[in-house]
C-alpha cells in the first residue's frame, strides 16, 4: 500500500541526436577563380575550425577523370564537416563563412547530407564518424567513402590501377554520384561514391574484377600506412551539379 511519501518523478531522457556528416563541392571556372580558391585552401583552416558546432573538417581538392585520377581537377575543391545533428550541418553549410565566401565565387555548388551506417579505420589518427542506431532505409541512397594514405614508394603501383577500375565503375547503372579527393595530391586518397542500389555496389565491391584486385593489391603489399572505410545513408542533398541536383 502507498504509504502517503511523495514518489520520486521519472524523466524521460531525450533521444541522442544522430551526428550528421556534410560533403559539399563546389565548381570554378576561368584561372582567376581557380587561383582564388587554391589559395584559400590554407587561408580557410582556421575559420573553417572556428564555425560553430563542427567537428571534424577537412578541405579538399579533387582529381581528373571520374574524379579518381591523380592528374588533379583545379576546377572543383570540397569541404567534408562533421556536426552533432542535421540541424547543425545545414545551418554550418548556410551561414558558415567559409561555405558563403566559396559559393559567392563558384560557378555551381552542392552539398550532400549524410549519416553513417558503419565505419572502419582511422583518418588522420581519428575516427571522425560515428554510426547512427537505425539502419538504412530502402529509399535513402547509399554513400561509400574511402579514404587512404598512400606510402610514396607504392604511390606509383596504386596509381596504376585506377584506369581500370574507372572503366569498370562507369558501367554500373545504379552509381549516382562519384568524385576522388584529396589532401595532399598521389599521397592522401580519398574516393566516394553514391548508389542506388546497394546490391550493385557490393557486386562492383567484392566480385572478380580491377576493383577487388587492386584493393587486394593495396592490403597485400601494405600500400597503405593508414586506410578507413565508411557507408553512410544520403538523408538529403542541396544545389545543383552538372546544371541539376546532384542526385
Amino acid at each position: 500500500m502507498p504509504d502517503g511519501s511523495p514518489q520520486p518523478i521519472r524523466v524521460a531522457s531525450a533521444p541522442a541526436a544522430t551526428p550528421c556528416i556534410s560533403l559539399s563541392f563546389f565548381r570554378y571556372d576561368g584561372l582567376a577563380r581557380r587561383a582564388w580558391v587554391f589559395g584559400r585552401m590554407g587561408l580557410d583552416r582556421a575559420p573553417l575550425a572556428r564555425t560553430p558546432r563542427i567537428g571534424f573538417a577537412k578541405l579538399m581538392g579533387t582529381g581528373t577523370g571520374m574524379g579518381f585520377r591523380p592528374r588533379p581537377d583545379w576546377g572543383v575543391w570540397t569541404i567534408l564537416a562533421t556536426w552533432p545533428d542535421a540541424q547543425a550541418a545545414r545551418d554550418g553549410v548556410e551561414t558558415g563563412a567559409v561555405w558563403r565566401r566559396r559559393r559567392a565565387r563558384a560557378g555551381e555548388s552542392c552539398t550532400l547530407f549524410l549519416e553513417t551506417l558503419s565505419t572502419r579505420g582511422a583518418w588522420a589518427g581519428e575516427a571522425p564518424f560515428r554510426p547512427r542506431e537505425a539502419p538504412r532505409r530502402a529509399d535513402e541512397p547509399l554513400a561509400v567513402l574511402t579514404r587512404a594514405t598512400i606510402k610514396p614508394h607504392r604511390a606509383l603501383r596504386f596509381w596504376s590501377q585506377v584506369p581500370a577500375v574507372e572503366d569498370d565503375l562507369s558501367a554500373c547503372r545504379s552509381l549516382l554520384f562519384q568524385k576522388g579527393m584529396g589532401e595532399v595530391p598521389w599521397l592522401h586518397q580519398v574516393t566516394f561514391s553514391v548508389w542506388r542500389d546497394a546490391a550493385e555496389m557490393t557486386r562492383f565491391a567484392h566480385s572478380a574484377g580491377a576493383h577487388n584486385a587492386a584493393v587486394r593489391a593495396a592490403y597485400d603489399g601494405g600500400w597503405f600506412s593508414e586506410s578507413l572505410f565508411a557507408r553512410f545513408a544520403v538523408t538529403g542533398a542541396t544545389g545543383l551539379w552538372n546544371g541539376r541536383p546532384p542526385l
